[in-house]
């Protein structure tokens, strides 16, 4: 029996709508897979934000989405460089790149001199952040400095001392970039302002770094790690020295990534 050609064209829109409802519904029973959060990156002192570089080309491998914020004065923004440059500054340049870059739930990573400036960033805007990660860092309390910190142990500091500005004696004028770049001094003199209790809900882990055959406690960030312990925090060691992102990448590429799938729980 042969189809007439209307009958034809309504059974095959029937046949077309039908399938498509089965599709539309079998994707809304399916969960959508959350993104991966955003990882953002804080360097630390004299350096720039072009040491992390393979550590951000890992983590892009496993699907992350990074930023490497260059604070100001240094690293590719040393052409910006002056004596007034202070801690405020380089709270300043992170979280504007958060509110400019619109990022939202991120794991927020300070790494030495950059625990420094996370706190403040903290502070300043915790609802834009999942979790706190300092690697090897300080851990300020209200109205820390830098030199308050290191205390007497600071006199290889004071020694780095040349007018404005903290110059060690790796930093060499002639050195071809990427390299390390002179350190405004009120970065390290300026104390930080902590007013937001918020700041304190913010969940964090930190990162101990040691090389290989020595003892924890006998590291120059031990007593961080301990802040870190004090409040709480999950404290996770790693094997590798102060800058475990050339060091030790693929490691703390792990450690990350597996405290980000922490935080997810």
């Amino acid at each position: 029996m042969k189809l007439s050609r209307r009958v034809f064209a309504s059974t095959c829109l029937s046949l077309f709508l039908l399938i498509s409802f089965h599709l539309a519904n079998a994707q809304t029973a399916q969960p959508a897979q959350p993104a991966k959060p955003t990882i953002v990156i804080v360097h630390g002192a004299w350096g720039g934000s072009w040491a992390f570089r393979k550590v951000e080309a890992l983590l892009r491998a496993k699907g992350f989405d990074v930023y490497r914020p260059q604070l100001t004065g240094l690293g590719e923004r040393v052409h910006l460089s002056r004596p007034d440059i202070g801690l405020t500054t380089h709270i300043d340049d992170v979280v504007n790149m958060i509110l400019f870059e619109d990022l939202h739930d991120i794991i927020l990573v300070g790494h030495s001199y950059g625990g420094m400036v996370v706190t403040g960033v903290a502070d300043r805007v915790p609802d834009r952040i999942r979790r706190l990660v300092y690697l090897d860092a300080l851990l300020p309390k209200d109205g820390d400095s830098v030199m308050s910190m290191v205390g007497p142990q600071g006199e290889w500091l004071k020694k780095m001392i040349k007018g404005d500005y903290l110059v060690p004696p790796w930093v060499k004028p002639d050195q071809p970039p990427p390299k390390d770049e002179p350190q405004p001094l009120s970065t390290f003199t300026d104390p930080i302002a902590l007013k937001n209790k918020a700041r304190l809900k913010v969940a964090a882990t930190y990162i101990l770094t040691v090389e290989a055959g020595k003892e924890a406690k006998n590291d120059d960030f031990w007593p961080q790690s301990q802040r870190a312990k004090e409040r709480g925090w999950s404290v996770l060691q790693l094997t590798a020295d102060h800058n475990a992102q050339w060091s030790a990448p693929e490691a703390l590429v792990e450690m990350l990534a597996g405290i980000v799938a922490k935080s997810r729980e």
